[in-house]
């Protein structure tokens, strides 16, 4: 194989890479049922990005570069107010990774101001999965109007019915 075509094949690939589809609704669960605890070295949160975009807690006017961007992306495609306030709301990136294959199970857990110590949860499955991954949560819309912020969360990682891995806020008790 010749330079030429190694490095258009590999030019290619990054290409579809990027082009994966983006992630479908989190499942929401009714009830988030207690597990044990059977920490995995195999199984660990690299980073979590958290952001929220709520005018009632932020400033209207903001020198601030980066804020001003992630209120333009956010609010992206908004024509109206009843579609900008579907928008508001707390928003989290979750950088993961096993070194395992296996079916992963991927919760956040949280609560949020007008529902006091009720713990809330949504959940991702990744069926046989291994490597480094990215997951994002949202809890926005009417679940964000109705209940208020996030007050406090924990995110896990979920192998067999056993958490594998956690990570916390500070405020989660």
């Amino acid at each position: 194989m010749t330079r030429l075509t190694l490095l258009s094949s590999l030019v290619l690939l990054t290409f579809l890479a990027g082009c994966s589809a983006p992630e479908g609704p989190a499942t929401r669960l009714p009830k988030a049922n207690v597990l044990p605890l059977a920490i995995d070295d195999s199984y660990q949160f690299r980073k979590i990005l958290t952001s929220s975009f709520d005018p009632e807690y932020v400033e209207v006017q903001t020198k601030n570069d980066m804020i001003n961007f992630e209120r333009a992306r956010r609010s992206f495609g908004a024509v109206d107010s009843t579609e900008m306030a579907q928008r508001y709301g707390n928003y989290y990136t979750i950088f993961w990774r096993n070194s395992t294959r296996s079916d992963v199970t991927l919760r956040l857990e949280y609560r949020q101001a007008g529902l006091g110590n009720f713990v809330m949860a949504k959940e991702r499955f990744y069926p046989d999965t291994a490597g480094s991954h990215r997951s994002t949560f949202e809890v926005t819309g009417d679940e964000f109007s109705e209940n208020g912020r996030v007050t406090a969360w924990r995110v896990l990682l979920i192998v067999e019915g056993r958490i594998v891995a956690l990570s916390q806020s500070y405020m989660w008790r």
